[in-house]
């Protein structure tokens, strides 16, 4: 994999060569943008207001909006001459309980490569927070902008997972329901979580894509396409409840096929 920053990670008065590299890799199913008159790709150009005409990539810059309306242009030279210590350095702030961390901040994740001479540091603190349950929160600047940070072992490795601020998490206002639950409905909920408990998430797979290409396929042969099952509000809480519980538990109790010898 190729490193997407390196720099220093510094805890205490220790300090060592690390390098990230991007843990996860999305793969979205893209559609592109047409011209619904002919089905022909619509562009994206690039166009200055002021010269009213089109210009090419290379004469696009980066620039900081004023209050006054005047625009500062920011050179690539600038910003890497940004006065930000956690430019080249991951931070770490102080320790905290993993399980304090609400996952809702978590932002994305990358691997913690040790750099020359940093294996022995490197290893030292993935085994302490390992030991402690313990994660570090951190600041780094990545993509752009300075970012709060959580490292944290992970298969006797480091892992960087970017946090949002606090500031960035929206308030739900009232979303949340009022409506209060009988204790028989909550038992029956309890048994059904229970029934159901324990899935191998890397047995489950993205259906989005392979739907899209049946729908394409019908479009173009000039096919029908049988109808979604779209799900419904339970009118009967209390019957989908029990019936769900059933239905868990014959699912449980069914032996798995083996192959006859």
């Amino acid at each position: 994999m190729k490193a997407t920053w390196s720099g220093m990670l510094r805890f205490g008065l220790v300090a060592l060569p690390i390098r990230l590299y991007a843990a996860t890799e999305e793969h979205p199913v893209r559609l592109h943008e047409i011209h619904v008159s002919d089905g022909s790709r619509v562009e994206h150009r690039c166009f200055c207001k002021a010269e009213n005409q089109e210009i090419p990539y290379e004469q696009v810059g980066r620039g900081f909006a004023l209050g006054d309306g005047r625009m500062v242009r920011l050179t690539d030279e600038d910003l890497a001459h940004l006065p930000l210590p956690t430019k080249r350095t991951v931070d770490v702030l102080g320790f905290v309980p993993f399980e304090d961390i609400d996952p809702i901040s978590y932002g994305r994740p990358y691997y913690v490569g040790s750099g020359p001479g940093g294996d022995r540091p490197y290893s030292l603190l993935v085994e302490a927070l390992a030991r402690t349950g313990y994660a570090a929160v951190s600041k780094v600047a990545l993509c752009g902008r300075e970012r709060l940070a959580l490292l944290r072992p992970r298969h006797g490795m480091l892992i960087l997972q970017t946090l949002l601020w606090q500031d960035e998490l929206r308030d739900p206002g009232d979303l949340a329901p009022s409506t209060p639950v009988t204790d028989r409905e909550l038992e029956l909920a309890e048994v059904l979580i229970r029934e159901l408990t324990g899935i191998d998430v890397g047995e489950v797979h993205d259906e989005y894509a392979h739907a899209l290409e049946q729908l394409v396929d019908m479009k173009i042969t000039g096919g029908e396409l049988a109808g979604s099952v779209e799900a419904t509000p339970s009118p009967d809480l209390m019957a989908a409840l029990e019936e769900s519980v059933r239905v868990a538990k014959r699912a449980h109790r069914r032996p798995s096929a083996r192959p006859q010898p």
